[in-house]
Formats: C-alpha cells, sequence, structure tokens
C-alpha cells in the first residue's frame, strides 16, 4: 500500500507529505464530546471524518495510537444539572452513553484510549505548576488561576487573529485578571459545584487546560494530529497550544478541523433549535446509511443537511449493496481486503472521498456489466475492490456490527416496493397495462430495478 500521504495543515494553511514524528507510528488527539445532551449529526460528523482517517492510516502499515477525550465537567454539564434536578456526574454519564451509542451505530472504531477530565485532575494541577513556576500563569488568590497571554512569545497563530483585536466580555471583572483576554486554567469552587482541592484553592478545571493535559498524558510532548472541528480553532485550539507550548512542550505537529453540518445554512447546534438527533435519524435511516451520508463529502467541506439528501445518499448507497448482495448470490462468497489504486490516490489525496467515491462507482458499473455477462472473474475482482474500499469508508454492509442490526428504513422501503408490486400486478391481471408500467417506470426512476422471471418479480436498488 503506498503510504504517500499528503494532509492539509490548518496551522500552515497548506497540504502537504504526512510525516509521522516516530517511524511506524502515528499519534492522534481529537477532541471528544461535551457530555450535557444528546449528540445530534453534527457532532458525530468529526467522528465520521476521523475514524476514516484512522482506518485509512491503519490501513497504510501504520500503527495508530488514537485519544478521544470526554469533556465531563463543564459550565454547560452543572446547567443542565440544574435544570433536570440530578447530580452532574449523572448528566455527564447519562449522555456520554448516549455519545457511545451513537459512535457504535455508525461503526465509529473505539478510541485507543478515551479519558475523562475528572480523571486528569492531578495531571491539571501539575501543568499548571509548571505555567507559574515560569511566570505563564498567575493565581491572584482568589482560587482562580489564569494564563497570562501576554506573557506569551507567540499566540493565535492557528486562526491568525491579533491579539489587540479580540474584543473582551462585556462584564469581565478584572479584580483578580491582569488582562481581559486571560483565560481562566482553573476555575475557583462556587457554592453547591462540584470542586477538587489544589494548592491555589478548590475548584474545578477549564476547559482549555483539560485537553492539554489529557494530550500530554498518552501521547507525549509532541504528537502527529490534533482533530477537531472548525468551531474549535478559536478559543478551544488556540489556548491548548498556548498552554501547551509555554510548558515547553511541542505539542501537535498537524493541525486537521472538520467542517461543519449545517441546517438552512447555519451549524447545526441546540442554541439555534435546529438539533438532529442521531438516535431520532436512526429510526428511519440504517446507521450505516447514515454515516455513509456524513463521510461522502470531503471533510473540509460543509454539509447542508437535509433529509432529501440523506434519502438520495442513502438510495445510492443501497444500489452498492444490491450489487454486493447479487455478486454473493452468483459467487457464493465475496472476498475483501483489496484497495483499488484509485480510491488509495484518492485516500492519499488530503483523503479525497468524493474522488474515492467516483472509483468506486465506476468499478461497480464494470461489476454490473460483468454480472450481466456471466463473468464471474471480473464480478469478483470488483466485489473485492469496492469491499476494500467500503472497509475503509467504515461502511462495509458484510461488516458484523451491521449484520443483524434492526434496519427500519429497509423494513419501510420492503414494504412500499411490496406495496407497488402488487398494485402493479392487479394492473396487469385486469389488462391495464398503461398502469402496470407507469408504476414499473417510477419505481425505476426511483432506482428500483424490477426483473420479472419464472419464479415471480424480484426487485433491488440497482
Amino acid at each position: 500500500m503506498s503510504t504517500h500521504l499528503k494532509l492539509y495543515n490548518t496551522a500552515t494553511r497548506t497540504v502537504a507529505d504526512f510525516k509521522p514524528l516516530t517511524f511506524g507510528k502515528v499519534g492522534i488527539y481529537l477532541c471528544g464530546a461535551t457530555v450535557q445532551a444528546p449528540p445530534h449529526i453534527g457532532h458525530v460528523r468529526s467522528g465520521v471524518n476521523f475514524d476514516i482517517l484512522r482506518r485509512w492510516l491503519s490501513a497504510s502499515g501504520y500503527e495508530v495510537t488514537f485519544i478521544r477525550n470526554v469533556t465531563d465537567i463543564d459550565d454547560k454539564i452543572l446547567h443542565k444539572a440544574r435544570h433536570e434536578d440530578i447530580p452532574w456526574w449523572e448528566v455527564a454519564q447519562k449522555y456520554e452513553r448516549a455519545f457511545t451509542e451513537a459512535y457504535r451505530a455508525l461503526n465509529v472504531l473505539p478510541p485507543t484510549y478515551e479519558p475523562r477530565a475528572t480523571g486528569h485532575i492531578t495531571q491539571m494541577i501539575e501543568l499548571m505548576q509548571i505555567l507559574i513556576d515560569n511566570g505563564s500563569a498567575y493565581a491572584p488568590g482568589n482560587g482562580d488561576v489564569y494564563l497570562d497571554v501576554r506573557h506569551l512569545t507567540s499566540y493565535l497563530t492557528l486562526s491568525n487573529q491579533k491579539l489587540d483585536d479580540l474584543q473582551s466580555a462585556e462584564d469581565v471583572d478584572l479584580t483578580y485578571k491582569r488582562d481581559p483576554r486571560d483565560f481562566a486554567l482553573w476555575k475557583a469552587a462556587k457554592p453547591g459545584d462540584p470542586s477538587w482541592p489544589t494548592p491555589w484553592g478548590a475548584g474545578r478545571p477549564g476547559w482549555h487546560l483539560e485537553c492539554s493535559a489529557m494530550a500530554h498524558a498518552y501521547l507525549g510532548e509532541s504528537f502527529d494530529i490534533h482533530g477537531g472541528g472548525l468551531d474549535l480553532i478559536f478559543p478551544h485550539h488556540e489556548n491548548e497550544i498556548a498552554q501547551s507550548t509555554s510548558a515547553g512542550w511541542g505539542f501537535a505537529n498537524i493541525w486537521m478541523h472538520n467542517a461543519w453540518v449545517t441546517a438552512s445554512g447555519e451549524k447545526m447546534s441546540k442554541s439555534l433549535g435546529n438539533s438532529l438527533q442521531v438516535h431520532e435519524i436512526l429510526k428511519s435511516f440504517r446507521g450505516i446509511e447514515l454515516r455513509w451520508y456524513l463521510g461522502s463529502a470531503h471533510y473540509r467541506s460543509m454539509v447542508e443537511f437535509s433529509f432529501e439528501a440523506l434519502t438520495e445518499s442513502s438510495v445510492n448507497f443501497r444500489r452498492i449493496e444490491g450489487f454486493l448482495k447479487r455478486a454473493t448470490d452468483l459467487l457464493g462468497e465475496v472476498p475483501t481486503g483489496v484497495i483499488p489504486q484509485g480510491f488509495a490516490d484518492a485516500m492519499n489525496d488530503d483523503l479525497a472521498v468524493p474522488t474515492a467515491l467516483a472509483v468506486i462507482a465506476e468499478i461497480m458499473r464494470i461489476g454490473n456489466t460483468s454480472l450481466g455477462a456471466g463473468n464471474t472473474v471480473e464480478v469478483k475482482s470488483a466485489a473485492a475492490q469496492i469491499r476494500g474500499a467500503l472497509s475503509i469508508l467504515g461502511c462495509d454492509p458484510f461488516d458484523p456490527i451491521f449484520v443483524g442490526n434492526s434496519d427500519a428504513g429497509a423494513e419501510v422501503l420492503d414494504g412500499l416496493v411490496a406495496l407497488a408490486l402488487e398494485q402493479r400486478a392487479a394492473a396487469r391481471a385486469r389488462k391495464d397495462f398503461a398502469a402496470a408500467d407507469s408504476i414499473r417506470d417510477q419505481l425505476v426512476e426511483l432506482g428500483v430495478v424490477i426483473e420479472d422471471t419464472a419464479q415471480g418479480t424480484r426487485w433491488s436498488i440497482g
């Protein structure tokens, strides 16, 4: 397998050859969920995109250490706990499980390790001590700890902003801050909120501190790739860089960011009221279809969500499934593990999935022609290549995680097609051939292939 992988680095705004820090090994840190609500498809797109990266790196021969954290203490979690009148840790655990179920339904591989913020307070205290000792941070005596942004030799290099251009919050309290733009590493305890003891007072960690400490704990002072959504570039990733480099760590060599899922042109979020929760969508579509939809666009391209687009994507995927099913019927078994060269070339070009899908479509065209000709050798070759490519995309329908899963969408489709075929048969029985042909033509327009045989009418997604 070729390993001439090129990736886009947000820090340099360029696509360049990927060169791991350690030969044959890759360390990845992905900002995971803040577990204060059920996941919507905007949340899980990141999981799908970086799962494809991970799978491609593994297929290319790398040993991948993949860390995806859980933020289980946060202002939003505390707010939700008060709103639901349950303990904060119960909120965190409930929604962490919801994320785990969503990742599993979409065949996102479990991370090598999934650290929780609350399990790494010791590492956070150690990092703050380093920063205070070298003058990069300060504890004003009220229990807070702040990073002194004016002390930094560089800041905002990821987002290309200027410090003096940043607007401070109107209600910022300068009683303890040296500069309104200084950000909290540690927040002093408030009555009723959870807290942990530190040399500077009881409190809880700031969001940015958590990821720096956890990435360092599992990947060391320097690692290959840090990932997350575009919305994390500022302030979260900027502040991670500020903390980590101030501690003398090299931190991430490459920064990768996936684009948003939008609805009506706006970033999908609870605040906009347009969230689409994964568990609701999975009542009508299979996990493999939702994954195919989210993974089909380039990871740096926006996905404008609509149910019409998801339905069209699902029908397209069912065509691929249909070919593999017919190939299996012919061959008895379809091998896997063969990666088409064109697919590999596309993936090595900054994970150009849309180009890779065009390669799959062309192979399937050849495979369908070979099926019609009864050419088992060509059918086997095409099916093996398609399965190999789908395994990288996490969408192999023969993957055990998908086999036997409930398929509400398939049941609905089966029922609708069966009903249409019954109406067509009734029209033919009364010799209304115009109506029968009209039903057939409408099914064909929807991608349903009808085949009349001596054993009865058969259909497939063609």
